[in-house]
């Protein structure tokens, strides 16, 4: 059920990037090419042109820090009201790294003109050319002060990224990227709003998922289970001896079959459904967890069959082609897998545009 509720499993798929995104609200994006292959293994036929397009162009989908105060794609309808309840939250909570870094508010505040005033007169910068007008005002160029700067305009709902320039993020402006709303929740009926999209992408799940999720305190995630639950929207369940949740919407699939060729979708780094609840045992087998979650904060690619880690992959740009590392398996489950692993292999090789 998660795996469908994702679009990676029982042969889910969606049309657009935009689909993609809207269905599972935010895709994680501090490596860009990531997120691009973590939407195309939720697509049917798209391309990495269509998926830059739809941020740059049609600017149906957006990049910004959001959940976890870390960079995420999702939908443009969604990012004022997803910053309204994320963004205080998480400069509140980096309030003690900018003392750290020396940045105390009237320096914070200066910093967010010089940004402000940059981006408006020169449109699209880099990390580094925000850096030297940063410097001017005495933030020092090297170490994470300038970073940090940048992040917490975004957090305020000043910044976000803007088109690609080189192969290299800018930044832009929000107001001058994507037109001001005023519509959409707010308060706790944000956070309801926010548990009621993540059930819907990833049910079955607990309030700690979603906290560990969403980086909202537990407070939060109780507040939001029991106004969901208050109003019928959610329906008790259990998953081996731990409580669970499923939105009553989504119960009908428990009765569906599972299709008899297993689903293998090839996954990227630090993808969504890799880091979408406070335990990974249900999508990582506990004796190969560390091949997947290394250390260090790496998440590596991973193969995945209806839901379940099976290996990892890298991709091979001298060959264009994946190189598979499966989890010891039986020759009978490779080869249920090959298949699947030699069609994801094909379609990244389709999507990215490299000749096979």
């Amino acid at each position: 059920m998660r795996s469908r509720g994702q679009g990676i499993g029982g042969g889910v798929r969606y049309g657009s990037a935009a689909e993609v995104v809207e269905r599972v609200l935010a895709v994680q994006a501090q490596d860009v090419r990531a997120a691009a292959l973590g939407i195309r293994a939720r697509a049917d036929g798209l391309t990495a042109a269509d998926v830059r397009r739809a941020l740059e162009e049609d600017r149906t989908i957006v990049r910004a820090w959001f959940l976890r105060g870390t960079l995420h794609t999702v939908p443009s309808a969604d990012l004022h009201w997803l910053l309204g309840l994320l963004g205080p939250h998480f400069l509140r909570l980096g309030a003690r790294r900018y003392r750290e870094l020396g940045l105390d508010e009237d320096l914070c505040d200066r910093a967010e003109a010089v940004l402000v005033k940059a981006l408006g007169d020169h449109g699209p910068a880099t990390r580094a050319e925000l850096t030297e007008h940063l410097a001017r005002i005495g933030v020092a160029p090297r170490g994470q002060a300038p970073f940090h700067l940048i992040r917490r305009a975004a957090l305020r709902g000043l910044v976000c990224h803007g088109p690609e320039r080189d192969g290299e993020a800018t930044f832009v402006l929000l107001t001058d990227w994507l037109p001001s709303r005023k519509d959409g929740p707010r308060g706790e009926a944000a956070e309801t709003e926010l548990a009621r999209r993540y059930l819907r992408a990833h049910a079955p799940a607990s309030p700690e998922d979603f906290a560990s999720w969403s980086g909202l305190p537990m407070t939060a995630a109780r507040r939001a289970w029991r106004t969901l639950g208050a109003a019928g929207h959610l329906t008790p369940c259990r998953i081996g001896d731990e409580a669970s949740t499923l939105p009553t919407e989504r119960v009908p699939e428990m009765d569906l079959t599972p299709p008899a060729a297993p689903d293998v979708r090839l996954l990227p780094a630090y993808d969504d459904y890799l880091v979408g609840y406070r335990s990974r045992a249900l999508s990582v087998p506990a004796a190969h967890e560390r091949q997947v979650w290394p250390g260090g904060g790496q998440i590596r690619p991973a193969v995945v069959a209806d839901g379940l880690a099976r290996g990892t992959w890298t991709w091979r740009t001298s060959s264009t082609d994946t190189d598979v590392s499966l989890f010891a398996p039986d020759s009978e489950e490779a080869a249920a897998l090959a298949k699947g692993i030699a069609t994801e292999s094909a379609d990244i090789a389709r999507f990215l545009g490299s000749p096979r």
